[in-house]
């Protein structure tokens, strides 16, 4: 959430920005400017009546100790209508703030500087590509096709459970799964992020702290005998464990990697780029997430960067990743970079990577601090990324280290899988 203070005083900056996401937000700007001048107003209304009430109680107590009891029983009434005004004044401010904040919430976190200008993914900007595409032999299958050849994962069975978006991983399948999981978490640990388990159902409020509600309330799973919502990802238990938090200076910067399905209803996404692993309505996915100083977020953000090339880099599997454009960004993001593998059956990229900095949007939202040098509470910065996320991974080794004899395990994934080829 946008710190009001911060739109009150760059009104031109905050339109000018959002217009990078293709957002005509001057309306709502000058919307929330007023709902603040309407609060602050009602606000010093209050107090100065309470603060009159208060005098007039003190004027009370002499006057009766003087034994003025008639001076002191006017003044009385006087009390009695401030009270009544007070309440009402308390009401209003109440329901103005919470009007402002209702109104804040519908706005995004407004792009970094370098953030290209764009409408759609094709306008996304490829700042770094590596690795070498693989030459399939003939008759090389898409994974969809491959994995029922081998009787890996079985997308009928999962149909048959539940319904389509739900696999069921078998034998070599569910090892390598598996495999890619610990692996990924082993990364993670070297590189010094903290490994936590965390809940997979989030109450409303984390969703709100992290910038999931009220923006992609469609896209959640919702239990709502319990108002509990299935996480979209990690990143929403994990950042939360820092809401209404303030932490010292010297505690920054914290790192935390998790391990957890993720759920997703994918609302409206159909066609044949969705097919097997390409889109799923549950799939797991290891997270990495930071709370850095506002000095150094964008530093940490490039670091987040280098550490996914890397396991892609092990992994073999050539990759390209893209700075987001402002109209193809998360609504919380202020800078995102995608990682996508190519997939040589399919002869398409396919996402398997996004690492953001949200700068302070989701600290605000979280009220989550730290305490600087001079005693001072600000904002921290957060950051999050996958890393990764295993479907199109998945998809991506059993593509393109197919063989004719089977597929290949990548050499890093041998000690974790026990085998090296699935045939």
């Amino acid at each position: 959430m946008l710190q009001i203070a911060f739109i009150r005083e760059n009104q031109e900056k905050v339109i000018k920005a959002l217009a990078k996401r293709n957002i005509d937000a001057k309306s709502v700007v000058e919307e929330v400017v007023q709902l603040d001048e309407n609060r602050r107003a009602a606000q010093v209304e209050l107090d100065n009546t309470l603060s009159e009430s208060n005098k007039l109680s003190k004027d009370i107590g002499e006057l009766m100790k003087a034994g003025e009891k008639a001076k002191a029983a006017i003044l009385k009434e006087k009390t009695v209508s401030l009270k009544e005004k007070s309440k009402e004044l308390s009401e209003k401010a109440e329901a103005l703030a919470v009007e402002l904040t209702n109104k804040l919430y519908t706005l995004p976190n407004l792009p970094a500087d370098i953030v290209p200008e764009g409408k759609t993914p094709d306008d996304n900007l490829n700042v770094f590509q590596e690795g070498d595409i693989p030459v399939l032999h003939e008759g090389a299958l898409p994974h969809w096709e491959l994995v029922k050849k081998y009787d890996i994962i079985d997308f009928e069975l999962g149909v048959k459970i539940t319904g389509a978006g739900f696999p069921v991983y078998k034998g070599k399948g569910a090892r390598l799964q598996r495999a890619l999981i610990n692996y990924f978490l082993d990364k993670n640990t070297a590189a010094g992020y903290n490994e936590v388990q965390v809940p997979h159902l989030v109450n409303e409020a984390s969703g709100f702290g992290t910038g999931q509600l009220p923006d992609k309330e469609g896209q959640m799973y919702h239990s709502t005998i319990d108002d509990l919502y299935l996480i979209p990802t990690a990143e929403v238990p994990v950042t939360n464990l820092f809401r209404d938090v303030i932490l010292n200076e010297s505690d920054l910067p914290v790192l935390h990697t998790a391990y957890t399905p993720c759920f997703r209803r994918e609302a409206g996404s159909y066609g044949a780029h969705v097919r097997g692993l390409n889109r799923l309505h549950q799939f797991d996915k290891v997270e990495i997430v930071r709370v850095e100083h506002p000095d150094n977020s964008y530093a940490a953000l490039d670091g987040m960067v280098e550490h996914v090339k890397e396991i892609l880099q092990e992994l073999k599997l050539p990759y390209r990743v893209l700075r987001l454009c402002g109209g193809d960004m998360g609504f919380t993001s202020a800078l995102t970079y995608d990682f996508e593998v190519f997939s040589t059956a399919q002869d398409r990229w396919l996402e398997i990577s996004s690492v953001s900095n949200f700068e302070t949007f989701q600290a605000n939202r979280l009220k989550l601090r730290f305490k600087d040098k001079d005693g001072k509470n600000q904002l921290a910065h957060t950051l999050n990324g996958s890393s990764l996320a295993l479907p199109r991974v998945l998809a991506g080794i059993i593509e393109n280290y197919q063989t004719p004899e089977g597929i290949v395990i990548p050499e890093v994934l041998r000690p974790y899988c026990g085998f090296d080829i699935i045939n």
